[in-house]
């Protein structure tokens, strides 16, 4: 019965241990890597991120996989993270493919429907985000952008430039 809850004594001190300098290890590297591996997140960014907690898990659990397996895979992946965050900044089409371009959804009061669809966003999401912004009428409204990392930005009047300014958006034009 007592393998129920664990095989032995020094199982439990090598996860206690393992998940120790894994945790540490991974801050280490995250640390190293840059503040942009911890910003908001594109897709990108979240299967990142959900790949680092299933190394750090795997890492803590299997007795098949050391801590030094371990950190070089975290290394890889927050290194490989790393390439690709410092391309996409440098090279406008790998910044297009990683991150998408913001969709413009309503402009000047008016919903712009093929945005909509093409965003696959729902005008009731569309009101919702609205409302979440203390807004209340479309028509006192200049724009509403669904942002990269899936936020919406809604702006009043007066906060946006012209339609033609309002650089690297995607719309329905």
């Amino acid at each position: 019965m007592e393998q129920v809850f664990f095989d032995s004594g020094q199982a439990l001190l090598r996860v206690a241990v393992s998940a120790v300098l894994a945790y540490i290890t991974l801050v280490v590297f995250l640390r190293i890597s840059g503040r942009r591996t911890l910003s908001k997140m594109n897709a990108f960014d979240l299967v990142v991120t959900v790949a680092l907690g299933s190394i750090l898990a795997t890492i803590i659990l299997s007795k098949d996989v050391t801590l030094a397996q371990g950190g070089l895979a975290l290394a890889a992946l927050i290194g490989m993270q790393f390439v690709l965050t410092w391309t996409s900044v440098r090279v406008p089409w790998v910044r297009k493919l990683v991150t998408g371009e913001p969709a413009l959804l309503l402009y000047q009061g008016t919903i712009l429907p093929e945005a909509l669809r093409k965003a696959r966003v729902t005008e009731d999401e569309l009101y919702a985000a609205v409302r979440e912004a203390g807004e209340d009428d479309l028509k006192d409204l200049r724009a509403v952008v669904l942002e990269t990392d899936g936020e919406f930005s809604v702006l009043t009047q007066g906060k946006v430039p012209e339609l033609s300014s309002l650089k690297g958006m995607d719309s329905a034009d």
